[in-house]
C-alpha cells in the first residue's frame, strides 16, 4: 500500500493485525493510526470499516486525519455505532470544521477526543482562545487534546513556538482544564494516569 491508496488495500487489514497479534516489547498495542481518508467517501471502503470495527471490538485508540462527515462514517462501521469508540479527531478538521458541529459530534460519540493542533481559527487575538472555543473547552475539558503533528521533520523546527501557543492559551484556562488537555486526558486515553491531580 501507498500513502495516497492505502485504505483501498485488503492487505492492510492483515497487515494491522499481524502486527496486534506480535505486540511491541513494550505490551500491547494501544492504538491504530495515525490515518488520512482524503475524502470522506473513503470511510466507507471495506478497509477503514474493517480497522473501525477492528479497533472497537479490541478498544483501540483510533487516530483519523479526517472531516467532519468521515467522523459520522466511521463510528457507523463500529459495532457500538460510536458509542464505545475512541477516535481521536486529529486538527478538529483542519478543514475549520464549525464549533457547533464539533460540538454536535463531542455530543453524539461520548469517547470522541478532539485533537487541537495547527487547528485554524482556534485562537483569537493575543493567541487567547477565540470565546467560542473556550466555551466548548470548558463545556467538554476530559474530550481536548494537544499534539505535535511532528509528521515531517520540518515540523520539529516549529515545535518550541508551537508549545509556546498552548502554553500562551492553556494559562488562561482553569487550572485543571488545562491539566487534563495539555497532558491528563492522552495519558487516562492510553491508560498512563490513575486519576486527575
Amino acid at each position: 500500500a501507498d500513502y495516497n491508496n492505502w485504505f483501498r488495500d485488503p492487505s492492510i487489514v492483515e497487515l494491522v493485525q499481524a502486527e496486534l497479534a506480535r505486540g511491541t516489547p513494550a505490551g500491547p498495542y494501544r492504538g491504530l493510526g495515525e490515518f488520512h481518508l482524503y475524502d470522506s467517501a473513503n470511510a466507507d471502503g471495506p478497509v477503514a470499516r474493517q480497522l473501525m470495527a477492528l479497533a472497537d471490538d479490541q478498544g483501540l485508540v483510533i487516530l483519523a486525519h479526517v472531516d467532519e462527515l468521515a467522523i459520522d462514517r466511521l463510528m457507523a462501521h463500529t459495532p457500538s455505532k460510536g458509542q464505545k469508540t475512541h477516535l481521536i479527531w486529529a486538527h478538529t478538521g483542519i478543514g475549520g470544521t464549525p464549533v457547533q458541529k464539533v460540538e454536535e459530534l463531542l455530543a453524539r460519540y461520548p469517547r470522541l477526543m478532539a485533537e487541537l493542533s495547527y487547528r485554524p481559527g482556534l485562537t483569537c487575538d493575543g493567541g487567547q482562545l477565540c470565546p467560542e472555543w473556550h466555551a466548548l473547552l470548558l463545556k467538554y475539558p476530559d474530550r481536548f487534546l494537544i499534539g505535535s503533528d511532528t509528521w515531517i521533520n520540518l515540523r520539529w523546527l516549529h515545535y518550541d513556538d508551537l508549545m509556546q501557543g498552548y502554553r500562551l492559551w492553556l494559562g488562561a484556562l482553569p487550572a485543571d482544564v488545562a491539566r487534563r488537555i495539555a497532558w491528563f486526558n492522552g495519558a487516562q486515553l492510553f491508560s498512563l494516569a490513575p486519576s486527575v491531580r
